[in-house]
């Protein structure tokens, strides 16, 4: 019998954000092409997605003109030009995940209350992005509006089912957080960078209009997502 693979607890590695405007098809030639251990020929994809040649190549030209695939020839060997491959360019959030990394060492490092430091900055962060998305933010109430931030930002939020017996649901959103714009930072320094990400979420709702909110925020909760609740303890 085929060993299934252990699933991971929580998100996936952020992509670069304009994955999540590609129609579903487009989307999942990305995601099976970005599974692969190396470059991919076209041949490859197509016995591995099942679709047609023509449909795999427009997909692919179509990813390589929204900067998130590269064609390249493969190297020489034997008579007969050599085949192109298809790779995923790298994320430019790679750079940035380096310096948070380290910002988030020397926040651990000198600071004494870290976790609460790394709040009050996210809370801040959370209220400029806020206030440069007004406009474009989706929803009416502040926790719809910070969920659209949220998916901009790349954390591709998805609705939760709650628990049975839950206190308090009608009051809340639970969200699965799938991605994670700072993944190798957070699963290295996961107090300071989730309190980031806390902050970050209250800084918006605030923002968007919430007179107390709150955020809680259960990180590498359940396979493929962080737990994330919006509430607003005035309503």
């Amino acid at each position: 019998m085929e060993k299934q693979p252990v699933a991971t607890l929580g998100p996936q590695q952020e992509r670069p954000t304009a994955v999540a405007t590609l129609s579903r098809a487009r989307r999942g030639l990305f995601e099976l092409l970005a599974e692969q251990d190396g470059p991919s020929t076209l041949a490859g994809l197509v016995e591995l997605s099942g679709l047609h040649e023509n449909t795999v190549r427009a997909h692919l030209e179509g990813l390589a003109e929204e900067g998130l695939v590269v064609r390249e020839r493969e190297a020489p060997h034997g008579r007969g030009r050599p085949a192109w491959l298809w790779r995923v360019r790298a994320a430019p959030a790679d750079e940035y995940a380096g310096l948070a990394a380290a910002l988030a060492r020397t926040l651990r490092r000198t600071s004494a209350q870290p976790e609460d430091d790394a709040i009050e900055a996210g809370h801040d962060w959370g209220r400029e992005l806020a206030r440069q998305h007004r406009s474009r933010s989706g929803g009416t109430t502040p926790a719809m509006r910070t969920r659209a931030l949220l998916e901009r930002l790349g954390f591709a939020p998805d609705s939760a089912e709650e628990p049975e017996g839950a206190e308090g649901a009608g009051e809340s959103v639970l969200l699965r957080l799938t991605r994670c714009p700072l993944l190798a930072v957070a699963r290295e320094e996961p107090a300071i960078v989730c309190n980031v990400h806390v902050g970050l979420t209250v800084g918006a709702m605030s923002e968007y209009g919430a007179t107390d909110p709150d955020a809680q925020l259960t990180p590498f909760a359940v396979p493929g997502a962080c737990l994330l609740r919006l509430s607003d303890a005035s309503r």
